[in-house]
């Protein structure tokens, strides 16, 4: 056991990075709050970044802060009036970097975003992998059991397929989510 000085440092590191988590989650929340999934019940879309977030820490045994930081933000810049500056500003340069990598360029074409999530998934930081491969499984967790109100049986197989093209150049990045994503494209008759 750590005593002293150590142990003091250790417990104020723990709490440091237990405000900043806070932090995000706050402002991801003040962020997204008049925002609702897709699914029947309009969830809060809150509970997808904190989903993400949770899956991180939870399933795939990640404790780094700002991996979990930038899961809470990772849609912020993308889905909000946030900007990366705003981001850096209150959050550094990791954290914004790592979102940065997991935000589609909304003046793109869907078509040509989903393409380049595919092209650019295996050159990703290994922090942003993990919460791509967070991100995956929980819309498709979400996909099989909430989907989005009005998609069809193709454009729900559409997307399996798709996110199956994400997650092969995410691969060797989290054994743990990545045996849950392989057995979720198992049920919907994808092969590995």
């Amino acid at each position: 056991m750590a005593t002293g000085k150590s142990a003091n440092f250790g417990a104020k590191n723990q709490a440091a990075d237990t405000l900043l988590i806070l932090r995000c989650a706050n402002f991801a929340a003040v962020k997204h709050k008049d925002q609702r999934r897709k699914n029947a019940d309009k969830t809060p879309y809150i509970n997808h970044p904190i989903g993400v977030a949770n899956i991180l820490s939870e399933e795939g045994g990640i404790t780094d802060p700002d991996v979990i930081c930038a899961a809470l933000l990772h849609d912020t810049v993308e889905d909000t009036n946030t900007t990366f500056e705003e981001l850096k500003t209150h959050f550094g340069s990791r954290i914004t970097n790592i979102v940065a990598e997991c935000t589609d360029d909304k003046s793109l074409p869907s078509d040509e975003r989903k393409q380049l999530q595919i092209v650019n998934a295996s050159g990703s930081s290994h922090e942003a992998k993990l919460v791509k491969l967070a991100d995956k499984l929980y819309n498709l967790r979400d996909l099989t059991n909430e989907p989005p109100v009005g998609w069809s049986e193709e454009k729900r197989a559409n997307y399996y397929v798709w996110a199956q093209k994400v997650i092969e150049g995410l691969k060797g990045t989290n054994d743990a989510l990545e045996r849950k994503l392989d057995v979720i494209f198992s049920e919907k008759g994808l092969k590995p």
